[in-house]
């Protein structure tokens, strides 16, 4: 633990955000433009950036007087990528709990995981180098089923703590939209998109075993928020009801019932699955489905109940009693009964390139290629409300990304980042280490040991 803490204070102390650099006017001629749009794809086209957004794209564009001219000489030019669902800005080691800002000891829906978004993560140079742009930062319950063992000895209870702490949470807390450009340092593009809630055995788990019991508490949530919303007066006298959620909590969820911002449900199983979109129908509320290993067997149905839907394509072993259905077809079959699909990694943000291979195996599982390069754009764009990304197209922001190679390919590599028309450093913590110890000293000892 010991060495583990004196690695991780020598990474820190390397290097420093880059400053905010001015957007230029950038003309990419010879590309294979994967427009993720109407447009489509064009084999042989310009895009031009210029003051941060897309001024043109197309086979006749032109690069215009005094651009920056990139020849892609064949290489592919996309839109920026879009993690739809990670920890990425609020979780640096997944086993040490006190670098995780990405779950609440004691909030339920009101925790605002926007307020742990670390600008200077050493993760985010390593997530540009895979194309990422911008990621939806969504909380966490602590894990349930008994406890977890963390590093540190300490043990993490689901979500309200440890034992005596209260009735565990049900909800997870608030998502945000942010941006990976470098040297910003507000990097928060809009906070409190969601609020995040796990059912089937997560929630079962949280509500003390049942998912019949973890729905009623999840309903009468919703009733309370809205009881609430009706008459704050009455609540700040003491003149209503008790409630089972804090005022914080209740506050988190008007947005939700009001229909202005959708939950974020975490659900496996076909029946559950159902269950959520019974849910949202009667509450009339919008819902956005993670996990969904079993989707394909209501596929219909969730397309009929237009709710999107984040899955990682690789899951497709049973590894539990919810996910017995679990196929590698999955995201093919959703997509072809009109659901849209965001493909993910794992949340795990060590795996950063995951996304883009997992999209490459549900091509090779059914799902049309352009059709998976959008489950990586625009369609994470469109669930979470960002209409300025997620495309090729004139007016959008400029955020681009020029490959070496077909992006769903294990060896292909970004050649250029742009975030908001500004070209990203490639440099990453790994680089500056290798650098700062490759050339020993006259005395045969790197620098730091002088």
């Amino acid at each position: 633990m010991k060495r583990a803490l004196i690695a991780f204070a020598a990474l820190a102390a390397i290097g420093a955000p880059a400053a905010a650099v001015a957007a230029e006017t950038v003309a990419i001629i010879n590309a294979r433009l994967e427009t993720a749009a109407g447009a489509g794809i064009i084999p042989n086209g310009t895009i031009v950036l210029k003051d941060g957004r897309i001024a043109a794209v197309g086979a006749g564009v032109t690069a215009p007087a005094g651009a920056r001219v990139i020849d892609a000489a064949g290489g592919v030019v996309t839109p920026g990528l879009i993690a739809p669902s990670t920890s990425l800005t609020v979780s640096e080691v997944e086993q040490v709990t006190s670098t995780r800002d990405d779950r609440s000891g004691s909030l339920s829906a009101g925790f605002d995981i926007s307020y742990g978004v670390n600008p200077a993560s050493t993760m985010i140079p390593l997530a540009r180098q895979t194309g990422l742009t911008r990621v939806v930062a969504t909380p966490v319950l602590s894990r349930g089923g008994g406890g977890h063992q963390d590093d540190s000895g300490a043990e993490d209870f689901a979500g309200g703590g440890g034992p005596g702490d209260g009735d565990p949470a049900m909800f997870a807390g608030q998502a945000a939209i942010v941006t990976l450009a470098a040297g910003d340092s507000d990097p928060v593009v809009m906070a409190r998109v969601a609020v995040t809630l796990d059912l089937g055995e997560a929630g079962a788990r949280n509500a003390g075993g049942s998912r019949g019991a973890a729905l009623v508490l999840v309903r009468a949530a919703l009733q309370d928020t809205r009881a609430y919303a009706r008459n704050r007066g009455a609540y700040d006298r003491g003149e209503t009801r008790q409630f089972g959620l804090s005022r914080v909590d209740l506050e988190a969820l008007i947005p939700v019932v009001e229909g202005r911002i959708p939950l974020l449900v975490r659900v496996h199983r076909a029946s559950d699955i159902l269950q959520v979109l019974r849910l949202a129908r009667e509450e009339k509320i919008k819902v956005i489905l993670e996990g969904v290993e079993e989707g394909w067997l209501v596929a219909r149905e969730i397309a009929a109940a237009g709710a999107p839907v984040i899955i990682d394509s690789q899951a497709d072993l049973p590894d539990s009693f919810e996910s017995l259905g679990a196929r590698l077809d999955n995201a093919a079959r959703l997509q072809a009964a009109g659901v849209t699909v965001a493909i993910m990694g794992s949340r795990d943000i060590n795996n950063l390139r995951q996304a883009r291979f997992n999209a490459g195996l549900a091509v090779a599982n059914g799902l049309p290629r352009e059709a998976a390069m959008a489950t990586l754009t625009a369609n994470p764009a469109r669930m979470w409300g960002m209409t300025t990304v997620g495309t090729l197209e004139v007016g959008k922001e400029a955020d681009v990304v020029l490959w070496n190679g077909d992006p769903l390919e294990t060896s292909t590599w970004p050649l250029a980042v742009f975030i908001g028309g500004v070209e990203q450093t490639r440099s990453t913590r790994a680089f500056e280490l290798r650098d700062r110890y490759a050339t020993p000293n006259a005395m045969g000892y790197p620098p730091a040991y002088q």
